[in-house]
């Protein structure tokens, strides 16, 4: 299998994360891809139509894409066990698509900020995607704790992605001090192998 993969990118950092997980990085081979909205640069597009990684190029089948798309199909493939059985994949399927989400939007910041050109970049924008940055915190630290400290699972490695990702691109918008108990579990998640051997740089 090839993996289309960009380091910086939270959604391919997920993959990654399960990869080393379940001790099958032997299984991919990375392909560097590196592009934007404006300018797909070398993005896959004649395998991903949407010009976006991750993109994985299987050995038995079509490319899949979406990082939802390609952990679920990871997940059953190594056996990994990162989406419990029902009730409790629900909770994980959520809090996955919460994760995505702040990833999402810190995206879209980054885009606006450093890919548009000056003249049209909208402060509005960038502070609607925080709010929706800073409501989904808040929810994970009222809902969700509970869960991040039961098995390991795929939202909880998504959220690793996305927090790892507003350390990286919005260090500065500080995330921690009105959410403690999730910046405690954040401190200790970190130091995972897994999330050490992808952290952006």
């Amino acid at each position: 299998m090839r993996l289309y993969h960009a380091p910086a990118s939270p959604f391919v950092r997920k993959v990654m994360i399960l990869l080393h997980e379940a001790g099958a990085t032997d299984r991919v081979t990375l392909v560097p891809a590196a592009g934007n909205p404006l300018d797909p640069g070398t993005m896959p597009v004649d395998r991903n139509p949407l010009g976006k990684v991750p993109a994985l190029e299987r050995d038995d089948g079509p490319t899949l894409y979406d990082s939802r798309v390609i952990c679920r199909y990871l997940d059953t493939t190594l056996d990994a066990g990162l989406y419990p059985p029902p009730p409790r994949l629900w909770d994980t399927l959520v809090l996955e698509a919460t994760a995505d989400g702040i990833s999402d939007a810190a995206v879209l910041m980054r885009y606006e900020e450093f890919v548009r050109p000056e003249a049209t970049r909208s402060p509005d924008w960038v502070a609607a995607q925080w709010s929706k940055v800073e409501r989904a915190l808040d929810a994970v630290e009222a809902r969700w704790m509970s869960h991040l400290a039961a098995p390991l699972d795929m939202g909880q490695i998504a959220l690793g992605a996305a927090l790892g990702y507003l350390d990286f691109r919005q260090a500065a918008r500080d995330w921690r001090t009105s959410r403690p108990v999730l910046a405690g579990w954040w401190a200790e998640f970190a130091q995972r192998p897994s999330l050490l051997a992808t952290a952006p740089a």
